[in-house]
């Protein structure tokens, strides 16, 4: 995420030295910030592309996903971020046991708060699949599209 910039500062003359500094930053690069981690899920804020950004890793419970998921509702509302990446790439295993919850649950409250896009990225892990395709199938929002790839799911939300 390299958000290509020219930054000139022009100094005045500093009374002391009786010279002017002139300095230049190019290439300058916004890094999405880091809002909320822990060993399940970090969460940031991409600024050069308007959305959240979520990524989870390992073996979910229950209680890791109500948690991650409350705090990505809670981050969505205090950043006036609408549009949500939910990068599954590195979860494994079954999490099927949450999955009821967020689709009828979790969902109605993002979207009443203001959810327009969630793009879901697949595990590779089956089971995290239909973890997934479980969630999904209890939810009656249109806001969310699944994928494959990051690259997919980027590409997505920038025309949502």
């Amino acid at each position: 995420m390299l958000f290509q910039a020219i930054l000139c500062l022009f100094l005045t003359r500093q009374r002391e030295r009786n010279c002017v500094i002139y300095v230049c930053l190019t290439n300058l690069v916004i890094m999405p910030i880091l809002i909320f981690e822990e060993s399940f899920i970090q969460i940031s804020y991409d600024a050069e592309e308007p959305w959240l950004y979520a990524n989870w890793t390992g073996f979910q419970t229950v209680k890791s996903v109500k948690e991650g998921c409350e705090k990505m509702l809670q981050i969505m509302v205090e950043e006036s971020c609408f549009k949500v990446l939910n990068d599954n790439t590195l979860v494994e295993g079954i999490w099927s046991g949450a999955a009821v919850w967020v689709g009828s649950e979790w969902f109605p409250r993002m979207s009443d708060a203001g959810l327009k896009c969630f793009a879901w990225v697949y595990s590779p892990s089956v089971f995290s699949q239909l973890s997934t395709d479980k969630a999904l199938n209890h939810t009656k929002e249109s806001f969310v599209r699944t994928f494959y790839s990051v690259e997919e799911a980027k590409t997505w939300l920038r025309s949502c």
